[in-house]
């Protein structure tokens, strides 16, 4: 088994299980604090994000890329260099950016989220800016040597902490207020985060062939060459992170003003985008999770291919990879899509926001496909590229959200529909970068037999749910409907020769 499959599969397997973990903590939270108080915590992660963003400043990807690159050539000196300079770096920015949110808390509550509550989420993340920068390097450092066992293992650790401890705390506060309630939730996650830490920091210990802090700051004064080669990767995928970042970060603000143009009350605007970001949106990104090992072991495999000069290993790569970003999606969208109802009154005890998922499910499989198409760009260099896609898409992401939104005929919908947008237009973007820099075979007739087996797998499925076990519990009810439909899906596809029993056996 290939480090690249094997780092695959445990990733895969962490990814489900931290996603099963992370619903389990959202489902808590969105029982107790209910739509308002999820629409408070929602607005305030945007502007964690992009600070967590300016402090990490790209490096984790620039940090798996030259280590993978290192570990190629037995360079151990070389690797020691990369971990000196890029905990200098992102432990001087944390330092930095951590009091910079405490103080703004105020203004940005207040004057951008049109909500003074956000203030006691801001504040209470912050903690967290320091521990995420040394954890990314860390696992950085892992990941350049295609060993994703700890990464994975300190995810899951993270979302069993902060399980064990979110109930308690959000309990605890909500007399005081959701405000508070929702402040708890992240005071949870913070601490859920040192675990994880500590564990990192743990097997790094452990792991490591060399003493980094003998002569840390010799490495890091010498290091000079080194940072100008993680910045040539660590600055364009920061470009691009920020772009992103910063989408995210201006999304709430653009839609409650929006909505208030539209005529929506505040409060009623906080709800409604509670709705779409923290219940709707989870449920379309759950399924990620297999792109996301995807994208993690593709970096180092194909930057270690790249390093050799092995472009028939790079190409076989990343075939394997966009077929398995595709087919697993398809049958994401098509659950989502049929299901989306009985999905959100199961785990949230309402179906408040399906509405949402229907709309936007079908757009999502270029969310699946988006992931390894961006870490194919960054592993070739190309990183620059990926961050002008990603500019383009998300400007017209946040102009279509402010010229539907505001319309009061499409109010809230019309922020689902700019996210729709801004999703299918970066993945176009990079899709055509990556088939500009390396000229491998699309297969059209594929995506062709893709569209036909994904579109008879949903209406199947649809009408069997609608038709039959109508007398069935909701939860057994849910349960047979996906089951039926996703072995009609794997069926289709294996009718169709869209997947082989060959291809299985490619990874290696």
């Amino acid at each position: 088994m290939s480090k690249f499959f094997k780092g695959t599969l445990i990733l895969m397997v962490a990814g489900l299980l931290t996603r099963l973990l992370g619903f389990i903590n959202r489902i808590v939270i969105n029982r107790t604090v209910g739509e308002e108080g999820v629409g408070l915590y929602q607005m305030a992660i945007p502007t964690f994000i992009l600070v967590v963003t300016l402090t990490q400043f790209g490096l984790p990807v620039a940090i798996s890329k030259a280590v993978a690159e290192a570990e190629a050539k037995g360079d151990q000196k070389k690797i020691k260099k990369i971990l000196a300079v890029s905990l200098a770096v992102t432990g001087s920015l944390s330092l930095l950016f951590t009091p910079a949110l405490i103080l703004s808390a105020r203004f940005l509550s207040e004057t951008l989220l049109t909500d003074p509550r956000t203030f006691y989420p801001l504040v209470a993340i912050a903690p967290i800016i320091p521990v995420i920068a040394i954890s990314s390097v860390i696992r950085g450092y892992f990941q350049g040597k295609q060993n994703m066992k700890p990464a994975a293992i300190s995810q899951v650790i993270e979302q069993i902490v902060r399980i064990a401890l979110i109930a308690l705390f959000v309990k605890k506060f909500l007399p005081l207020g959701i405000e508070y309630a929702a402040a708890a939730a992240m005071v949870a996650s913070v601490l859920g985060e040192l675990a994880s830490l500590a564990y990192l920091f743990t097997m790094f210990k452990v792991k490591k062939k060399f003493p980094i802090r003998r002569n840390f700051f010799k490495s890091v004064q010498s290091g000079k060459k080194t940072l100008q080669e993680l910045l040539q990767v660590a600055i364009p995928t920061t470009g691009s992170r920020m772009i992103g970042s910063l989408s995210w970060f201006f999304e709430p603000i653009v839609v409650s003003q929006s909505l208030l143009i539209a005529g929506v009350a505040a409060g009623v605007a906080t709800k409604q985008y509670g709705l779409l970001t923290g219940y709707a949106l989870p449920l379309l990104t759950l399924p990620s999770f297999i792109t996301y090992s995807l994208s993690t072991a593709l970096v180092p495999a194909i930057s270690e291919a790249n390093a050799m000069k092995n472009y028939k290993l790079v190409e076989h790569r990343l075939q394997l990879a966009l077929k398995f970003a595709l087919l697993s999606g398809g049958l994401a969208v098509i659950i989502l899509y049929v299901f989306s109802e009985p999905l959100m009154t199961i785990m949230y005890g309402s179906s408040n926001g399906s509405e949402f998922i229907t709309l936007i499910a079908p757009f999502f499989i270029f969310h699946y496909y988006q992931g390894p198409l961006q870490a194919i760009l960054q592993a070739l260099d190309l990183a620059r590229a990926a961050m002008i896609n990603s500019l383009i898409g998300n400007t017209i992401k946040i102009g279509v959200i402010f010229v539907l939104a505001s319309r009061p005929e499409f109010g809230i919908n019309g922020a689902a529909l700019g996210i729709a947008t801004g999703t299918v237009l970066i993945t176009m973007l990079h899709y055509a970068t990556v088939l500009k820099r390396i000229q491998f075979t699309v297969y059209i007739r594929e995506y062709i037999k893709f569209i036909i087996a994904s579109c008879l797998a949903a209406y199947i499925g649809l009408l069997l749910y609608s038709h039959t076990f109508s007398q069935i519990h909701d939860l057994l009810r849910l349960l047979i409907g996906i089951a039926i439909t996703s072995v009609l899906y794997i069926v289709l596809i294996f009718s169709l020769k869209l997947l082989r029993k060959s291809d299985l056996a490619r990874f290696k």
